[in-house]
């Protein structure tokens, strides 16, 4: 299992729209509209990273309102 924050920028006002519409994605385990350099905040997890690329580019970044998205792969040290 491959669990990821993916950071998110929308454009303005969009925020609560765009964390709503991810939230119900299958694979999605929490999003949130925050304040700072990035509007929403995902926590996300997929069998694999491949499975994981597809959920970001074909589902996340479809959703309208998004600017601009980062992955951030969470490693276990």
């Amino acid at each position: 299992m491959v669990q990821a924050y993916i950071l998110i920028q929308t454009e303005v006002g969009k925020a609560a729209a765009v964390a709503g519409a991810i939230a119900a994605i299958p694979g999605v385990t929490q999003a949130e509209d925050v304040t700072g350099p990035y509007d929403v905040i995902v926590r996300a997890e997929a069998n694999n990273v491949d499975e994981l690329g597809k959920l970001v580019v074909a589902q996340i970044q479809a959703i309208e309102g998004i600017t601009r998205t980062l992955t951030c792969p969470i490693v276990h040290i």
